[in-house]
């Protein structure tokens, strides 16, 4: 029989996991709440993915209404730097569901994606508009469910504009910064790219195009067309041929 000091100690064992399980549970929900991120780490082969929500307008240096669904690029950045610096983050997932926002933000977040050593796959869900478009292309692979959607449009900007040719000139500027991006990291090529900006028969009373699903993977922007199966999936392959290719360079 036990005695009761060993009864004592598995009891407290068992406590103290417990309480530590529920921190972690509140931990994650509070990362959800504020951030929409967390990590997932129940997958059979223990791989530590971070997903990375893009929800809402894309905010720049001011900030919007307490009304509107946001993604800060101040929160986003430092999260991508802690992921690269992390020995246990193995592979980043980011949903997108946005409707674009502030340019020089977007593609800062674009670029740090770009730049990530590690295996990343994007998955857009509702839409991926505007700038939203860089952000889905700049991941090793890229996702979009059958009903997702992808505006694409030339560069608009708020506020007066003096009418004068150094303005134009920098528009131009910021758009070939956008679609070289986005050349760069799928398979479109600039001039359809440019085309889609200006088609005129779409968009009411605007100049753009609307790809949805398959319509975006035809074009060359997405890879693939699927759902969250899918993306994870890839991502344990991409994650799995990363850790292959580590232990091959470690048997030389």
């Amino acid at each position: 029989m036990e005695d009761k000091d060993s009864t004592k100690g598995k009891k407290s064992t068992e406590k103290g996991k417990d309480e530590q399980k529920l921190r972690e549970e509140d931990h994650q929900s509070e990362q959800i709440e504020k951030i929409g991120q967390l990590t997932l780490d129940k997958n059979p082969e223990k791989h530590k993915i971070h997903l990375l929500s893009i929800i809402g307008e894309i905010e720049g240096h001011d900030n919007l209404s307490g009304n509107s669904k946001a993604t800060k690029y101040e929160h986003i950045l430092p999260q991508l730097a802690a992921i690269e610096d992390s020995e246990e983050i193995q592979g980043v997932l980011v949903l997108l569901n946005t409707m674009g926002g502030d340019v020089e933000a977007g593609l800062a977040i674009a670029e740090m994606l770009a730049s990530l050593s590690k295996p990343t796959v994007s998955l857009v869900l509702g839409g991926s508009h505007s700038i939203g478009v860089p952000i889905a292309v700049s991941t090793d692979y890229s996702y979009i469910v059958p009903t997702g959607t992808m505006v694409i449009h030339p560069v608009r900007m708020n506020g007066m504009v003096i009418g004068v040719p150094q303005t134009f000139d920098y528009f131009k500027q910021i758009q070939n910064r956008i679609t070289g991006f986005v050349c760069h990291h799928c398979r479109i090529t600039q001039t359809r790219l440019e085309e889609l900006m200006m088609e005129t028969g779409v968009l009411t009373k605007d100049v753009g195009t609307i790809l949805v699903g398959e319509e975006a993977v035809a074009c060359g922007i997405i890879d693939e067309v699927g759902g969250i199966d899918k993306a994870i999936r890839k991502l344990h392959e991409l994650i799995g041929g990363e850790e292959g290719g580590d232990a091959a360079a470690g048997k030389d």
